[in-house]
């Protein structure tokens, strides 16, 4: 079953780079929505079924939010190319810098025994939901040729970026928290 729950994992950041491909060329549209919604979906059944059968390892809690950061960076970067967004790729730079930052955060609690202040939280499970439904709507928009949902899509896009912005806050907070009170 570790085998299995891991592999989930690893699918998630190679789908990462056919989802870039596919991005890149109109006819293949639906193949990147079908494949990013297969692999947007790993990342429950992975935590859930490394949960349910207790099988948590810790290769998988490091690669997860990896598998998770890539799948969406790597989505973002291809639909800002492909719509010439200055707008899409600039929230996506920030999430990146946001998501480099927390892994720094991470290492630093990690070696000060502090692995609490940087904890996975609801919101920030929420964070990356949102991301992927932003991701879903867009690959949506662009398989549909329609317009509307590329701009219900940018306004999904600033609500993720607020979420993103947030947690980030949060996890700086409770890093720092200690070092002040």
């Amino acid at each position: 079953m570790k085998i299995f729950i891991n592999f989930l994992t690893f699918f998630r950041l190679l789908s990462s780079v056919a989802v870039f491909i596919f991005l890149m060329n109109a006819s293949y549209y639906v193949y990147a929505l079908f494949l990013f919604i297969i692999a947007s979906s790993t990342d429950y059944w992975d935590g859930y079924l490394a949960r349910k059968f207790q099988k948590q390892t810790t290769i998988g809690e490091i690669l997860d939010p990896i598998a998770d950061k890539v799948l969406v960076l790597f989505a973002l970067f291809a639909i800002s190319i492909n719509l010439s967004s200055f707008y899409i790729g600039f929230i996506s730079s920030i999430i990146l810098s946001r998501d480099i930052w927390v892994g720094a955060l991470r290492d630093f609690n990690s070696r000060n025994n502090n692995g609490n202040a940087t904890k996975v939280i609801f919101i920030a499970k929420f964070k990356t939901f949102m991301q992927l439904i932003t991701i879903t709507s867009y690959i949506i928009g662009l398989t549909l040729n329609n317009m509307f949902i590329i701009v219900i899509s940018d306004i999904f896009l600033f609500i993720a970026f607020l979420i993103t912005a947030y947690t980030g806050y949060i996890y700086t907070i409770n890093t720092f928290k200690r070092n002040f009170d």
